[in-house]
């Protein structure tokens, strides 16, 4: 009976999450470019990850993934080596896609009643990609006068909806913050508040030339992303990097025991090569002390059996 009630209960919140909002919750916005870390707080009133859930979910799929159930990662999913917990309880999402965008609700549970205010975080992630590039690197390779499209666009919960007021808008500017919407070259489309492509034909003099996806309510901007055009000096390729400067580190619990892990079997290996040195050489040194302690005392004794031989020598 008990179990039925926690179900219930957990279904009564994505519901409310979903449709009004955590009632008494803690709504925040988080917005950044794809490839950097962030840290999402929780309203930890009890101080204990133990009771802490962090739920994700997205509009476009209306399903809702548990990441971490009583602060134990949920290892089910392609991401999971991504996330960590905080000592407060604050959800880390290292190197974010955009398949990490969405909402975000923190809950505490105490003997399976709900306990004090949720928190919910909704997670913008801005991407660029190319449609020369096959793979999801942030490395492109064209050549120059090709063509190229670049598709920029905000991964969120629900766009229309939490954007869908006045002053909200995707632009694409150069790398003096003018709006490539007035410059002829470049061909703007945007048939979505939350999506607006770029196509260009790239010339030799656009090398280090920047092409920048802003995210912006009328003047403040939220986040953006810089895709930079670079030659290679040997066979003139473009090679075009997204957003180089801005990948922040941050550190997961995994990725330190992964470094502490190494740096230890360095050590071994080294102690390891010393001592089997060590072994061999010693042995070795009095082999050669022996040979030649033997070849001295050898000597002596042809001279005492011969001690003509070492006058005439001598004379």
């Amino acid at each position: 009976m008990t179990e039925k009630s926690d179900i219930c209960l957990l279904g009564l919140i994505l519901l409310s999450s979903l449709f009004t909002g955590v009632s008494g919750a803690e709504d925040s916005h988080v917005f950044i470019s794809s490839g950097e870390s962030v840290s999402l707080s929780c309203n930890d009133a009890l101080h204990q990850c133990s009771s802490t859930t962090w739920m994700h979910s997205k509009y476009t799929t209306s399903a809702t993934v548990e990441v971490f159930t009583g602060g134990i990662k949920k290892n089910n999913t392609e991401r999971s080596e991504r996330l960590s917990l905080t000592s407060d309880c604050s959800l880390n999402i290292y190197k974010t896609t955009q398949h990490d965008g969405g909402r975000y609700i923190c809950t505490q549970f105490v003997n399976g009643h709900h306990h004090g205010n949720d928190s919910l975080v909704d997670l913008h992630v801005l991407h660029v990609s190319s449609s020369s590039s096959s793979s999801s690197s942030s490395q492109t390779e064209i050549r120059a006068n090709t063509t190229v499209t670049l598709s920029c666009q905000l991964f969120t919960f629900d766009c229309d909806h939490e954007f869908s007021y006045d002053g909200y808008q995707l632009v694409w500017m150069n790398q003096t913050d003018v709006d490539l919407q007035t410059d002829s070259r470049y061909q703007i489309r945007s048939d979505k508040l939350c999506l607006i492509s770029l196509t260009t034909t790239l010339v030799n003099e656009d090398d280090n030339t920047q092409l920048r996806c802003v995210f912006k309510h009328k003047n403040d901007i939220k986040t953006s992303v810089t895709y930079t055009v670079r030659f290679t000096d040997s066979n003139k390729i473009l090679v075009t990097t997204t957003n180089p400067e801005r990948f922040s580190t941050l550190n997961t619990p995994e990725t330190t025991q992964q470094q502490a892990s190494s740096t230890t079997s360095i050590i071994i290996r080294v102690i390891l090569v010393i001592v089997e040195v060590s072994v061999f050489a010693a042995p070795t040194v009095i082999l050669l002390q022996i040979i030649c302690a033997g070849r001295a005392q050898n000597r002596r004794r042809s001279q005492n059996a011969h001690p003509e031989d070492t006058v005439m020598s001598a004379v």
